[in-house]
């Protein structure tokens, strides 16, 4: 099998290692089409390929490149949403996607889970002050998850050990799957009241632009804390800065919209707010277990074993 790596230089650097390079020459032919400035460097490298596999900047499969690659019949992305390449016309072909979305998720539901701990000690607020903060604790919270997500999943099974009331809103499980996975299942008000932390984890769909608005940002408890590493635009963020700036909630935000926000914006300037540069992903060495799953996936490709994370294109338009 011809397996090509599929990616933009100062991409793959930052998520494959050596050691990836040595097994995918160990799993076939190995094709070097790591690309410089854009894909169409490296088309005439691709005639014979039959899988690829690739990370963040993974050119569309479009015409011209399914062109270009005849005898494709996988790619195993290194990365989370496949949305910016995997196409109609790579579905009709037959083309199957597999993404590493499970493993960055986990990046991003340990930093909600820090968030959380840390927001219900007030240590953002609290660094380097004498102490003059109320501080509610960690005896357990009532923690409201807004989707289950892969990250959402992946939160839950993190706050196990913490004794929390988990609360999980989100219109496409079911009674028995919340049964399954021990949260309660309620609809977003009863949420958004009762909840000491709300974990924003729904998908970045237009129908959802503004899901979180200035309604249900009213019923959030005095002194609870809004979490978002979703997206920025599921959030009226106008209402949201209303409920900060009278003191009344603390919010931890990975996103924004825009990202970053401007300069003078008052996620930078409120003291209730502790805002990072959308850090919650992969990062660092993380972006190497990305690879491995890629790999990994390739290997059960090649073996005729089942996939862990095979992307169904028509569920595309339900997924981040």
């Amino acid at each position: 099998m011809q397996i090509a790596l599929l990616a933009p230089q100062h991409k793959f650097l930052s998520v494959f290692h050596s050691s990836h390079i040595a097994r995918l020459q160990q799993l076939g032919t190995y094709v070097d089409a790591v690309f410089i400035m854009s894909a169409d460097d490296v088309l005439p490298k691709l005639a014979g390929v039959q899988a690829v596999v690739s990370t963040w900047g993974m050119p569309c499969l479009d015409e011209k490149m399914l062109a270009a690659m005849p005898r494709l019949e996988a790619v195993f992305y290194a990365a989370g949403s496949v949305k910016g390449f995997y196409t109609a016309e790579a579905a009709s072909r037959g083309v199957v996607v597999s993404s590493a979305a499970p493993v960055n998720a986990i990046p991003v539901a340990n930093y909600t889970l820090g968030a959380i701990l840390l927001s219900q000690k007030r240590f953002f607020q609290q660094v380097g002050k004498p102490y003059s903060v109320a501080v509610p604790g960690l005896y357990h919270p009532v923690v409201g998850i807004i989707g289950a997500s892969l990250v959402g999943r992946a939160l839950i099974e993190l706050l196990r050990p913490f004794e929390c009331r988990i609360l999980l809103y989100d219109p496409t499980i079911s009674e028995a799957d919340a049964s399954t996975m021990q949260v309660e299942l309620v609809d977003l008000p009863r949420l958004m009241s009762l909840s000491d932390i709300v974990s924003l984890h729904a998908p970045n769909l237009p129908q959802l632009k503004h899901m979180i608005n200035e309604p249900l940002l009213a019923l959030m408890r005095d002194g609870s804390t809004f979490i978002n590493t979703a997206r920025g635009a599921l959030v009226d963020e106008a209402a949201l800065i209303k409920h900060l700036a009278l003191g009344r909630i603390y919010a931890v935000l990975d996103v924004s919209d825009p990202e970053p926000p401007p300069s003078g914006h008052a996620f930078y300037a409120l003291p209730n707010v502790t805002y990072t540069p959308h850090i919650a992903g992969s990062m660092g060495d993380e972006c190497y277990a990305m690879a491995d799953f890629a790999l990994d996936e390739l290997q059960r490709y090649i073996n005729g074993s089942r996939l862990r994370n095979k992307v169904d294109y028509d569920t595309l338009s339900r997924l981040a």
